[in-house]
């Protein structure tokens, strides 16, 4: 049985309705499909304040999230999994990247590790268990470096060879501002990361196309639905769930700029939907 929720945030509606359901151990997950139903929503244009302010406001604590990347590495071949540990921001500056912008309250949150290191590094086994246990010979890589860039448009040959000239190892379109937002609202967050493409480094090898994504991924379906029935159903049960999801909750306390004058109301009901914490009309 499943619920599906239509959340209204100050920051607008979320890019889908919100599914929620129950795992066999009683635990509730919810889902998100981040471009929209029927993928409808461009890279730019997704809502991520919306979607994370409604999965925070649902009490998510812990955010899996998947996505299709390009590799720029020989060795991470279309259809391998990855983990990655850092981001290169190659964005535009056109998304909204904070929940306090548009407010008269400043804050800066640690970002050195854009994942969630205890998170990320209770993943490596179980994704990799997951994959073995399939059989199909896919590649867990962990520790890499992922470039978000802006899009639509794929890189050009230059750009993508730049990339691996700053360390980058995969791209993608939707990493960011996910990442930073769900820093802001302390949720813990991973990425669970699917190369479809070798983007357009390779000389001999033709550019990317939409049609190569969409190839691959349907390849990998059923992989990915195996990764995440396991790795839910197992965090469910460990004993050190508690700590694994609740990683990030209070990392925001030293990020907030402290004031000498109290903040306009409005500013903290507005961010008492992601921070109850810190903001309410009474602090």
């Amino acid at each position: 049985m499943y619920n599906q929720l239509r959340l209204l945030q100050p920051w607008g509606f979320p890019s889908a309705p919100i599914t929620i359901a129950a795992l066999p151990s009683g635990k509730h997950i919810a889902f998100l499909a981040r471009h929209g139903t029927g993928h409808s929503i461009q890279p730019s244009a997704v809502p991520s304040r919306a979607n994370i302010a409604a999965l925070k406001s649902l009490g998510v604590r812990a955010i899996l999230a998947f996505s299709a990347v390009g590799s720029l590495r020989e060795e991470i071949a279309p259809g391998a999994f990855a983990l990655p540990a850092q981001i290169i921001d190659r964005t535009k500056g056109v998304r909204p990247a904070s929940f306090f912008e548009g407010t008269n309250i400043v804050a800066h949150a640690a970002f050195g590790d854009p994942f969630t290191t205890r998170l990320v590094d209770w993943l490596e086994g179980r994704v990799r268990r997951a994959l073995e246990e399939e059989g199909r010979g896919v590649q867990l890589f962990t520790g890499k470096t992922i470039v978000c860039m802006e899009g639509p448009q794929f890189s050009t040959r230059a750009e993508s060879i730049m990339y691996r000239q700053w360390g980058g190892d995969l791209i993608n379109m939707s990493v960011l501002p996910e990442s930073k937002l769900a820093r802001e609202a302390e949720i813990s967050y991973a990425l669970i990361a699917t190369a479809t493409d070798y983007d357009s480094w390779r000389p001999a090898s033709a550019a990317v196309t939409a049609h190569d994504v969409l190839a691959t991924l349907k390849a990998n379906a059923d992989t990915s639905r195996h990764v995440a029935a396991v790795v839910l159903a197992e965090l469910a049960e460990d004993p050190e769930m508690e700590a694994i999801i609740g990683a990030e909750e209070g990392s925001m306390r030293w990020s907030i700029m402290p004031r000498s004058v109290a903040p306009p109301i409005e500013d903290v009901r507005k961010l008492s939907f992601i921070l109850p914490a810190y903001f309410t009309e009474s602090n």
